[in-house]
Order: structure tokens, then C-alpha cells, then sequence
């Protein structure tokens, strides 16, 4: 979900690094991945409203949160692989997701204090709001990956403290930790896989076998819906918050991890491997999931979803279609260029340029003459 979150230049999300190497080919792959993941967070969101109405799209609604989400984070986990605490990797994590954070944050605030017409909505940067807990999530991740790729076992380390988070009520809302902590484990996993990890599920078996994984998670959707509170698939709650005994916090963290990865694992069967009319798209996949949020928003605010034909399968089809274009157009390079002010900035004015920079410069100058001398 980026524009400039994976260290090579793939552009993860829901997914921020260094801009891309000369001569080096994106994998359209990933790209793919990103903007089919990003459509259905704007189907998922556009679905909110009027899924108390509907146990059918209840029930999809539950199977597309169990998978999204973490897919998203796998891939900015995979594409983190090559994070350091190098100065110029530190700058663009800081201009690629903390102040992309502290902008939608304020922007968020105001709209809902305005729009929503709710004057105690105060703008704060320690409680994120609607969409940007995961540019502060992927921040703090992003920051300790040296340490995870350190560690003999760090994706056990990583479900034990999510476990831990979802038994620990206290840790409150700051920086909404409770999904740092419980989306952990996804990131973490990304960061330990290998190129030969996707190429496994990129098989026609694993195609075939997705079709009744799917069907069968999509049954158990629609039989959970009265039966299984959908807010354990936020990951923002401990137990003791959703009314449930403390021990099935971790009881359900490894069990929605399981299902996120079998599911995770079936979406990118599904994924297309070649180059697609919308594979250009994944590289602004940042632009479509923090831009969407105002357009649901407004109509959460304004009674766009009050109408009674929305809440009929004909109604919920085109609503659902109306997402997927809406998103598809935030990814679009003409609305990249327009925000990129605030999802890209170069603020070269914040910063000192470090040694090695400095003399990557020279050599590129020390080439150009050479050339020019020839």
C-alpha cells in the first residue's frame, strides 16, 4: 500500500523505502497483490454501514478482514528485508511514513471534527484515528527490524508478544499499540520469507485448492456472523475489552493467525503473475488507501448509505463496485502527482547530507565528465 515503503522500490501499503534501482524490473507480481489488497480494504470500508443489515455480507465482510490486512503487511514485511539504520533509509522513513502520518493524522481529525460536526474531536498524534494506525504501525516495525532479523527466532518472539498484547488491557490507546502489537507477527513473517516462499503458492494446485478453502471460509463467515464478535479481526482490543476470558486472547491469536496466512496464502494464488491493466496501479497504493477513507467517511457524515435501495443486493453490488472505482482512481499517477506533496515530500531542507551520499555525487560527476571527455 505505498509509494515509497519497500526498500526497493515496490511500494507496499497498506510498504516505504528507497526509490527504485536502474535496471532493476519490478516484479508486477506484487504490484498486483497491492492493488487488488487495497480494492477490497475499500469494499471492507464501504461495507461497514450496512453490514447490521445483512448477515451474506456480514459474512464476507469477516472473511476479507481475516486476509487483507495481514496480506498487506507480509509484503511490507518481505520488502523491508534490506531496512538499516542507513541515514538515507532513515530520511525516507520519515518522510515516507511519519509525516504522511502526521499529516492524514491532523487531516482526519479536522474532517471528522467539521464534518461530523464533534467539537471534542481533538487532533492527536498518540491516538491514531480511522486509517493511519498503519503508517504508525509500520513505522515502529520498520524501526526495529534490525533487531528482528538479529533474533535465532523471531517470528515465535513476535507471536508471544502479540499473545501478550491481547492479555494486557492497560496498554490503552497510545499509538494504537494493541494492533502494533497484534499485526506483529505478519510483519515479522514477511521479513523471514524468501522469493522462493511466493513462488509455492504461485502454482495451479495452489490455485485449485483456493477455490473450496475460499467457499468453506465463506460458509464459516456466514455461520460465525451471530455467533463470534467481528472485532477480534480489528487486533485493537485485548480480551478482557471484548468481554471474553483473558486466555482466549491468545487462544485467538494463533488461531486468526492461522486462518490470515491459509487464507493470505490462497488470495496470492489467485494474484496474477503477469502484467495487467492495473499493475501500474500497485505503485500508488498508498495514495488509495489513505485518500479513500475521506470519501466513506463523508458518507458515514453526510447519509450517503441512509438509503433504503443500498441496503438490497443490488444496492450493496453497486456499492461495492463504486469502491473498488473510487479506490482504483486514488491510485491513478494524475491524483499521485497532486498529493504528492503530502505522501512523497523530499524535505531535503530537514536534513544534513551524510558522507557516503556526498561521494556517490562526486562519482556520478567524476562519470559524467569522463563521458563528456570521451
Amino acid at each position: 500500500m505505498t509509494n515509497s515503503l519497500q526498500p526497493n522500490g515496490h511500494n507496499t501499503t497498506p510498504q516505504q523505502a528507497s526509490p527504485p534501482q536502474r535496471g532493476k524490473q519490478r516484479d508486477a507480481f506484487f504490484d498486483n497483490a497491492k492493488y487488488l489488497a487495497i480494492v477490497l480494504v475499500a469494499m471492507g470500508h464501504s461495507w461497514e454501514p450496512l453490514k447490521g443489515d445483512s448477515r451474506i455480507l456480514e459474512g464476507v465482510y469477516t472473511v476479507v478482514y481475516t486476509f487483507h490486512m495481514p496480506a498487506f503487511i507480509i509484503i511490507s514485511g518481505y520488502f523491508s528485508r534490506s531496512f538499516d539504520m542507513r541515514p538515507d533509509r532513515l530520511r525516507r522513513l520519515v518522510t515516507g511514513v511519519l509525516v504522511p502520518y502526521v499529516i492524514f493524522e491532523t487531516a482526519y481529525s479536522l474532517f471528522k471534527r467539521y464534518g461530523d460536526h464533534d467539537p471534542g474531536m481533538d487532533v492527536s498524534l498518540l491516538d491514531p484515528w480511522y486509517l493511519t494506525w498503519f503508517l504508525i504501525a509500520l513505522f515502529i516495525w520498520r524501526l526495529t527490524t534490525p533487531l528482528w532479523k538479529n533474533l535465532r527466532w523471531p517470528l515465535p518472539v513476535a507471536l508471544g508478544i502479540a499473545m501478550f498484547g491481547t492479555v494486557s488491557p492497560d496498554i490503552g490507546n497510545d499509538l494504537d499499540l494493541q494492533r502494533v502489537l497484534q499485526f506483529l507477527p505478519y510483519f515479522v513473517l514477511g521479513l523471514c520469507m524468501k522469493p522462493e516462499h511466493f513462488q509455492k503458492v504461485r502454482t495451479r494446485t495452489m490455485r485449485i485448492v483456493a477455490v473450496p478453502v475460499f467457499a468453506a471460509a465463506l460458509v464459516f463467515g456466514w455461520w460465525a456472523v451471530p455467533r463470534m464478535n467481528t472485532a477480534w479481526f480489528y487486533h485493537r482490543d485485548a480480551a478482557q475489552e471484548l468481554a471474553a476470558p483473558w486466555w482466549t486472547g491468545p487462544v485467538m491469536v494463533l488461531a486468526l493467525f492461522g486462518c490470515s496466512l491459509l487464507l493470505t496464502a490462497c488470495f496470492f494464488a489467485w494474484v496474477p503473475r503477469r502484467k495487467m491493466w492495473f499493475t501500474a496501479l500497485g505503485a500508488g497504493t498508498l495514495y488509495g488507501y489513505l485518500l479513500h477513507g475521506f470519501v466513506i467517511k463523508a458518507g458515514d457524515f453526510y447519509g450517503w448509505f441512509d438509503h433504503a435501495w443500498m441496503r438490497k443486493p443490488l444496492g450493496e453490488i453497486a456499492l461495492t463496485l463504486a469502491a473498488a472505482a473510487v479506490v482504483t482512481l486514488l491510485c491513478t499517477p494524475p491524483v499521485q502527482r497532486v498529493f504528492r506533496f503530502a505522501m512523497e515530500p523530499e524535505m531535503k531542507w530537514a536534513f544534513k547530507r551524510d558522507a557516503a551520499e556526498l561521494a556517490r555525487e562526486r562519482e556520478k560527476q567524476e562519470r559524467r565528465r569522463e563521458m563528456a571527455n570521451v
